[in-house]
């Protein structure tokens, strides 16, 4: 199998399948071609999150704002999957995230089973697409050959970690009294989501409560039906973050966000310590944070 991710939109991917299909006999899933364009932290935050589902394959991720120029072309082998693209970070949380599939190990164990390749291709036929002349041939030699087969190939040079883009999550910040976070958008879904860099951790046991966001107040909820249609919500997502979203509508209106826009949640609780300084007693004691930032390899 092979699958596609680009923020090329149509006809492009097109063209990378046609490749494939003169090379392989490999079956093409496309994932999605509607990334948002050239935005690599929002594409490894997406792949990351969708590509771990997909049994073993060979897995092409486009999004590339540096075609044509001097960035390299990588392959990361992690277990019986390989991600191709670019060399700009858009491949490294993906392997990161493909390594739970080795859960008995400790954290850098896991990193030990990550393989990085150099892909070293020559004069492709366009400098501004090489999603179709060099990804997607490179993706069909590989599936023929078989992953576990990636060092016989002439066109693959192994080279360390270090060598290779990181992409990482910028920091958000969780007070002492876990009362307050401040954090940013990182990306916006198609509902209107605008989903957070803070940990949903922040919100848990919390569901009811109300939180202000900026200057817009609004419940944290598990479910959207929770409040009425048209309602601002708090509420973590599939992915695991703090999302600001609205029951039937957008939340990047209600809340007046984009992505990269700074982001402080407070519950309202924080507003009435003055009025009764025993009402943080219990959370403090259960729930006690570092104010220090959390910085997480996306």
């Amino acid at each position: 199998m092979i699958t596609l991710a680009s923020d090329f939109g149509s006809p492009y991917p097109a063209a990378m399948k046609g490749v494939i299909l003169q090379k392989s006999d490999a079956r093409i899933v496309d994932v999605t071609h509607e990334l948002p364009r050239q935005d690599v932290r929002a594409a490894a935050f997406w792949c990351r999150k969708t590509l771990p589902h997909f049994p073993p394959a060979v897995h092409v991720v486009v999004v590339d704002p540096g075609v044509g120029t001097d960035r390299d072309a990588i392959v990361i082998r992690v277990g019986e999957h390989v991600l191709i693209g670019p060399d700009n970070g858009v491949l490294r949380p993906v392997a990161r995230q493909l390594t739970a599939q080795f859960s008995d190990k400790t954290t850098t164990d896991r990193e030990n089973h990550i393989e990085y390749f150099r892909y070293n291709y020559t004069d492709p036929q366009s400098a501004t697409f090489h999603g179709r002349d060099v990804f997607a041939p490179a993706a069909a030699v590989i599936h023929n050959r078989g992953t576990a087969s990636l060092e016989t190939l002439e066109a693959v040079t192994s080279v360390p970690a270090t060598a290779v883009v990181q992409c990482e999550l910028p920091s958000a910040t969780i007070d002492a009294d876990n009362t307050t976070a401040t954090g940013e958008v990182l990306v916006v879904d198609d509902f209107g989501n605008a989903i957070t860099n803070i940990p949903g951790s922040f919100l848990a046991d919390r569901t009811g409560e109300t939180v202000s966001v900026g200057t817009t107040t609004a419940e944290v909820t598990s479910t959207f039906a929770d409040v009425d249609p048209g309602e601002p919500l708090l509420t973590v997502g599939s992915h695991g973050f703090v999302e600001c979203d609205v029951n039937h509508g957008r939340g990047t209106e209600a809340f007046g966000l984009a992505v990269g826009d700074p982001v402080r949640i407070a519950f309202w609780s924080l507003y009435r310590i003055k009025e009764n300084p025993y009402a943080f007693g219990r959370r403090m004691n259960s729930t006690t944070r570092s104010q220090s930032p959390l910085r997480e390899p996306l």
